[in-house]
């Protein structure tokens, strides 16, 4: 990865919660020892939290202490890199909504950058509840801290969520970019920092055997899965107000299926990929009240045993009304209108309390026009060329194709060649968070989001919403509350998401099961 040659200060709001503990600053530190960051940077924790410097500096080197021995067995971790480390840390304790500390915050800012010569570089890190951003760029913007007193660069960025739907998105954007201009904001999404899914445009423009065959006259459907093992734990009160399309499809699904459709960018650059993004994006197939009813599938966990454990239905999780309408599955049979992928359905996925924890893409190819051999396989499932990208866990691709067994007779069986990235390169992956961090350090936008991305994916979502919103109306009217189809916790989802495929002639491929 490209080193970072020039000073910068980094302030992250939010730097006492969750997220800044465990993927952020996390981050930092390991870019710091690849010796990927420069000796002059700065760390200036914003958070209502009251502490200080030595206060801040134990609450990173507690969390590094466990983020190493979860994330990488202790191998990684070094008192002494940590104690360098922690001696660029520094903390500033203030209201998000306060002038007067945001005063003190440019005080400290200023400070700081005399102290160890940033030359003015600033990247403001919101990772904090989606109900501060306005008043925290705002005071950013009052204060005049939105441009660079010392002729440096400026750069903010937006963690998810990104608005609850298209208009409270198009809000957020029109107040932000009153105060800042696009190319400074980095709308973050940390699926686009992981190695599979960067890995998805070498592979389709990279080999020249995989590009001519990429469209509908080679690949009968495309399947995109996200699914997560556990269930909403103690989020009840956030999971309900959001659900799976709100919370995964909109941002993490839509990227994929970006990533997975879109033409070859005229260059491997922010605005060239970018654009390519946006353009398949608007190709997708906007649904009136009656296409949610036909193409897409909701639903929410019931009971079951997870981990040898029982785990409680999403109605009866700590936190969620017990008539909630919130999904916590998503099924939607996706059409892509263009030259490329017309009459290819792309069959989307994602869903809490499933059988296991697994993101992957699935290109299922079309069969032969003749099959020689069809009598030498099961007629119910003749096996189709399938291409695989694993995204997490045990990032991989795997292609399955047909070979005849060893012996006299014609046995055909399904085979399969696999790539792993550990196996392959003798290394972990890196976390997302740290190619995300560094990009935004470098003035890199490829990885990050649009507004006009985000607004075409929410314009997409939307209309699902407001079809179930139209359902619900209805059910009301009718004096019978709607009640979501259930599926038992550490199951693959609800009958109604397997009868979406079925009326197609196809069937989920649940986790690439073996012979595919």
């Amino acid at each position: 990865m490209k080193r970072v040659e020039t000073p910068f200060q980094i302030v992250v709001f939010g730097a006492s919660g969750d997220l800044a503990n465990r993927k952020l600053i996390p981050a930092l530190y390991h870019l710091a020892t690849e010796q990927l960051l420069p000796e002059g940077f700065v760390l200036l924790g914003f958070s209502r939290t009251d502490y200080g410097d030595e206060d801040f500096r134990t609450l990173i080197l507690d969390g590094l202490r466990e983020h190493m021995k979860d994330e990488h067995n202790g191998k990684d971790f070094d008192e002494t890199q940590a104690a360098a480390f922690v001696r660029n840390c520094f903390y500033q304790q203030g209201n998000y909504d306060s002038k007067e500390s945001f005063e003190a915050l440019k005080t400290r800012i200023t400070e700081l950058d005399a102290e160890h010569n940033t030359q003015g570089n600033h990247l403001f890190y919101l990772a904090t509840p989606p109900n501060v951003f306005q008043p925290i760029t705002t005071l950013l913007h009052e204060m005049g801290l939105e441009n660079s007193q010392a002729g440096g660069w400026t750069r903010i960025i937006i963690e998810k969520p990104f608005g609850r739907d298209l208009h409270s998105a198009q809000q957020l954007n029109n107040h932000l970019l009153k105060l800042f201009s696009e190319d400074q904001i980095y709308r973050i999404d940390h699926y686009l920092g992981k190695e599979t899914v960067q890995n998805i445009l070498v592979f389709r423009f990279g080999n020249g055997i995989f590009e001519p065959i990429w469209n509908r006259n080679y690949i009968d459907h495309v399947q995109i899965t996200v699914a997560e093992k556990l269930g909403v734990g103690d989020r009840g009160g956030y999971y309900d107000q959001a659900g799976a399309i709100r919370d995964m499809v909109q941002n993490h699904v839509m990227q994929l299926v970006a990533l997975t459709a879109m033409e070859p960018p005229v260059a491997f650059d922010a605005k060239a990929v970018r654009d390519q993004k946006v353009n398949v994006m608007q190709s997708i197939r906007p649904l009136d009240a009656a296409g949610v009813r036909k193409s897409v599938v909701r639903a929410q966990y019931a009971a079951g045993t997870v981990n040898g454990k029982p785990m409680p239905g999403y109605l009866q999780t700590k936190g969620i009304a017990k008539d909630s309408t919130t999904d916590t599955f998503v099924a939607w049979k996706m059409e892509i209108d263009n030259w490329r992928w017309n009459g290819v359905p792309f069959y989307l996925r994602t869903g809490k309390a499933m059988q296991t924890k697994v993101s992957q893409i699935d290109i299922i190819f079309r069969k032969p026009p003749l099959l020689l051999f069809e009598n030498l396989y099961d007629q119910v499932n003749l096996p189709s060329n399938v291409l695989t990208m694993r995204i997490q866990p045990d990032e991989s691709i795997c292609l399955s194709f047909d070979a005849k067994r060893p012996g006299p007779a014609i046995a055909v069986d399904p085979v399969q060649m696999n790539f792993s990235y550990a196996s392959s390169f003798g290394r972990e992956s890196a976390d997302a968070y740290e190619r995300l961090l560094l990009d935004a350090l470098l003035g890199d936008g490829t990885l990050f989001i649009r507004r006009d991305e985000i607004e075409v994916a929410w314009d997409r979502v939307t209309r699902i919403l407001d079809g179930w919103h139209k359902a619900e109306e209805t059910a009301q009217k009718a004096g019978e509350p709607l009640k979501l189809p259930q599926y038992p916790a550490d199951s693959w989802g609800p009958t109604e998401a397997d009868e979406l495929l079925r009326r197609d002639g196809k069937y989920w491929r649940n986790e690439a099961p073996k012979g595919q």
